[in-house]
């Protein structure tokens, strides 16, 4: 099960990818297991030191009970000390931002691919549109 962010990769550069885990509640497993997640205008925030996944989508699972999740609320990501504190100073670059890009189970953990990504223009779009038409003619 894989659920990728198709629109991050048409709005940023990728510079780098980091893998991390997420902590997650009951419900919230199954639902990722069920593929019932959303990641299209989620973003990653750094704050007190600890990594948070904003805005993501996990959709309440039908079988729990009163035990349920809130669907958008901030999951904290599973990352070391110095892993975040890397990611903290090219944060603070201009124009860099921590996008995931796709969220997917390894070892029956869910985990969450984190881009270090970069802003695209208007031309650079453009630009990009134009290479996916070319290999579509290609084949």
């Amino acid at each position: 099960m894989e659920i990728k962010n198709k629109k991050a990769y048409y709005n940023y550069f990728v510079l780098k990818e980091i893998e991390a885990g997420i902590a997650l509640k009951g419900s919230e497993i199954k639902s990722i297991r069920k593929g019932s997640v959303n990641i299209k205008d989620s973003y990653i925030r750094i704050k007190n030191n600890e990594v948070y996944l904003i805005n993501t989508y996990i959709e309440k699972y039908e079988q729990s009970n009163n035990f349920n999740h809130d669907v958008t609320r901030e999951r904290k990501l599973l990352l070391h000390k110095r892993e975040i504190k890397k990611l903290y100073e090219q944060v603070k670059q201009e124009g860099v931002t921590l996008i995931p890009l796709k969220i997917y189970l390894k070892n029956n953990v869910a985990k969450v691919l984190i881009g270090v990504c970069k802003g695209k223009k208007l031309y650079d779009k453009r630009e990009s549109i134009k290479k996916r038409d070319l290999e579509r003619i290609k084949e």
